[in-house]
């Protein structure tokens, strides 16, 4: 009798052991699909967040471009001074420190940049470099505007067999998902605008810095000034 009562004690324990097991495999799932459901539903509503319009800043580029000819601090200083006038800082936080600039490695290509905005839904910034460069686009959670001020950029599709030019005072524009070879030929400066989930781009921008040119002085750097602009935007009630 006393063999018999261990025995069930044992099929008893094993038994609850398997709910259990079970019990945490369904909330497991439950939670994946709670999250899942709410970055589906998010994703839907993200547009309420967004502040700046595509072609507003197209127009913007092109008045700088207009303006200021080949002179970059004459463009984004005209740039900086427009965003400024129209938007209050009561609905939008903006970067007007100018001299802000820190070097960027992403896809391959190397250039640097001044972030003028960001937030979890958009990002505004001037990229690009006097020397030329080249790269992969990456493959992003949001849509980019790459309104070019100064030179040159070159597109690729695979298969396409002939290249995208976009000169000064034109758009180019990536939708979210979408990959491309591009070149930013013999220098380039662009007004580039994302809108989307920004903090999923991130990895993007970091990970040449973690796996090749080990430039961590640039990495927080650019991690500070992009936390400290998400951040005060998040304050004012800005995603």
């Amino acid at each position: 009798m006393a063999v018999s009562s261990k025995a069930k004690a044992r099929l008893h324990k094993g038994s609850e052991q398997k709910r259990n097991q079970l019990m945490k495999w369904v909330l497991r799932f439950a939670a994946l699909f709670a999250f899942i459901a709410t970055c589906s539903w998010l994703d839907t509503i993200k547009g309420r967040w967004y502040v700046f319009d595509p072609t507003s800043l197209h127009q913007l580029a092109q008045e700088a471009v207009a303006v200021s000819g080949d002179d970059m601090r004459g463009m984004i200083d005209h740039i900086v001074k427009n965003l400024t006038a129209t938007y209050p800082d009561s609905r939008i936080k903006l970067n007007t420190d100018s001299s802000e600039w820190m070097f960027n490695n992403a896809g391959g290509a190397m250039g640097a940049m001044y972030i003028i905005h960001s937030s979890i839904t958009e990002y505004l910034i001037i990229f690009g470099t006097p020397l030329g460069t080249e790269g992969h686009t990456g493959i992003h959670t949001a849509d980019d505007y790459f309104n070019i001020l100064y030179g040159e950029q070159w597109a690729f599709l695979p298969g396409s067999l002939e290249k995208e030019v976009y000169p000064p005072g034109s758009v180019h524009f990536l939708p979210r998902g979408t990959v491309k070879q591009y070149k930013m030929h013999e220098g380039c400066f662009a007004l580039e605008y994302a809108r989307g989930w920004i903090p999923l781009m991130l990895p993007f921008g970091f990970m040449d810095t973690l796996t090749s040119t080990l430039d961590f002085p640039t990495f927080y750097r650019t991690a500070r000034i992009t936390a400290r602009e998400m951040l005060g935007n998040l304050l004012i009630g800005k995603i």
